[in-house]
């Protein structure tokens, strides 16, 4: 038996699944909550103690056997985050995250001494949006003088927990292309890109070490120890969460689309060479497998949802219901569901805005159906750049929360008119974080097998869950979507920044 773990540090749970490479199969799994700090200026923060506290309540929660067993792990983390960390290792402050707006008004600045839009795309080969950890140091110059005095490492989540875990400060090409200042073309820090940020100080000297996907690190001692792990585990270098996702459902190959439907919301697809959008539609993020990941991420999805069900006092799993006992459409409620702001399109200082209300549609079913269709529409929204820009596909590989969901997987399937696949191992992330970490414990034992053949090996769909578009239904969402974009027509007027 070869059991990896992968670690999925998220925005509302940390998760742990241990994996079984020679049954092919998940033998354990765990969560613990996180709780999100939040304020009215947009402010989106979290403890690191509390992924750390989360992680170890995890390992507790796995048969001590089969800890004992593990031989490798690698995490998955929560992109964009900034966690400033001092000379001694000590964290500052709250850990600001992907779904912080209150530094907007620094992404402008950043832009603006670069030249523009087009001057930070030609640059790094992103614009610096809403989210994006660049924002963030400008902003804590400003608001905790302090903390950026003292400065010493800047790390996102999945960096702090791997310096956690190894005593090693480092960083990957995947995770590192959200920060805003890696240029995706070279996979190297862009210096013109940090002086814009801060002009009167090199963040150079503050940034990790950027390691190939190759590398690995042996787990602290005291770690293993206090997480009931063997001595020895080796430790893979991870990835952000959409790159890990992308290795748990094959996204590793081109050709394939895939979807993940958490908190916030992403489509991407794999390249060998760096795709990246002129007008800045979408993300051009490197992978964490030596390509690249052309992505979409919304910032509001099952927040969207849980949202509506809990203002009306149901929980999610009774959601499907509602959609079951509503029509596509929701009789013409419609919902813009931007209640963190929102990332694609780019309207950090957004709210969710709700249309058509009436007195026939003012029900419970018909706001969860509203609010399901929002995120699926804005989802749409930026898939239509991706067809744009030349890109095609014929299905679409779903993971996330919000995939365990009957009643979105076939909406998904009309709203997109492609097939839906499910693979069998439905926590995307964590299962890609246990696959890396399968695969560097493979080359350090001297097997070169490719990743991709690797992954291609251990991914498989789940056929029962498989959802082709029904005919009637892809027709019965034309006028919805339509509606949905004249409305953000309206509502980009309103909330432009």
């Amino acid at each position: 038996m070869t059991l990896t773990a992968g670690i999925d540090a998220g925005t509302q749970s940390v998760k742990v699944l241990v994996y079984d490479a020679d049954a092919r199969r998940a033998v354990a799994s765990a969560s613990a909550p996180l709780e999100l700090i939040s304020g009215d200026d947009g402010s989106r923060e979290q403890h690191p103690d509390a992924w750390v506290e989360a992680v170890g309540a995890c390992f507790a929660n796995i048969d001590p056997g089969l800890r004992r067993g593990i031989e490798a792990l690698a995490v998955s983390g929560q992109q964009h985050g900034f966690v400033p960390v001092g000379a001694e290792g000590e964290v500052l402050a709250p850990a600001k995250l992907w779904c912080d707006t209150s530094s907007s008004a620094e992404c402008t600045e950043i832009m603006e001494a670069l030249g523009g839009v087009e001057a930070s795309i030609a640059l790094a080969g992103n614009p610096i949006l809403a989210g994006y950890t660049a924002s963030k140091l400008p902003w804590t110059r400003k608001h905790r003088p302090e903390v950026y005095r003292r400065l010493a490492k800047i790390l996102l989540p999945h960096d702090y927990l791997n310096f956690w875990l190894t005593g090693e400060a480092f960083c990957e090409h995947g995770d590192a292309s959200g920060t805003g200042w890696l240029d995706v073309r070279t996979r190297r820090w862009s210096a013109a890109m940090l002086r814009a940020i801060d002009p009167q100080r090199d963040l150079a000297d503050c940034l990790p070490p950027l390691v190939s996907t190759e590398s690995t690190f042996p787990l602290r001692a005291d770690r293993a120890a206090e997480l009931g792990l063997p001595p020895g585990v080796l430790v893979a270098v991870g990835g952000g969460d959409n790159m890990m996702a992308a290795i748990g459902t094959g996204c590793v190959v081109p050709g394939k689309l895939a979807m993940s439907l958490g908190t916030s919301g992403t489509l991407f697809a794999y390249s060998d060479t760096p795709v990246i959008d002129p007008a800045g539609g979408w993300a051009a993020f490197c992978s964490s497998t030596g390509g690249w990941l052309p992505l979409i991420c919304t910032m509001n999805c099952t927040v969207a949802t849980e949202t509506i069900a809990r203002l009306f006092g149901f929980s999610t799993r009774a959601g499907d219901a509602h959609i079951a006992a509503t029509p596509p459409g929701a009789d013409g409620l419609s919902m813009l569901p931007f209640l963190n702001g929102e990332r694609t399109p780019d309207l950090p200082l957004g709210k969710g805005v709700l249309t058509g209300l009436d007195p026939h549609n003012a029900s419970p079913a018909h706001f969860y159906r509203a609010a399901m269709e929002g995120a699926t529409f804005t989802l749409k929204h930026g898939y239509d750049t991706f067809r744009a820009a030349g890109m095609s596909f014929d299905r679409i590989v779903l993971t996330g929360g919000g995939a365990t969901s009957a009643a979105w997987r076939q909406m998904i399937a009309d709203v997109f008119d492609l097939t839906v696949e499910v693979p069998r191992e439905a926590e995307g992330a964590a299962f890609g974080a246990a696959l890396q970490a399968l695969w560097s414990l493979s080359q350090a034992q001297g097997d070169k097998t490719p990743l991709p053949e690797l992954v291609a090996a251990h991914v498989s769909n789940d056929e029962a869950l498989t959802c082709k578009p029904n005919a009637g239904h892809v027709s019965a969402y034309r006028e919805p979507y339509h509606r949905f974009l004249e409305h953000l027509a309206a509502v980009q007027r309103i909330y432009a920044a």
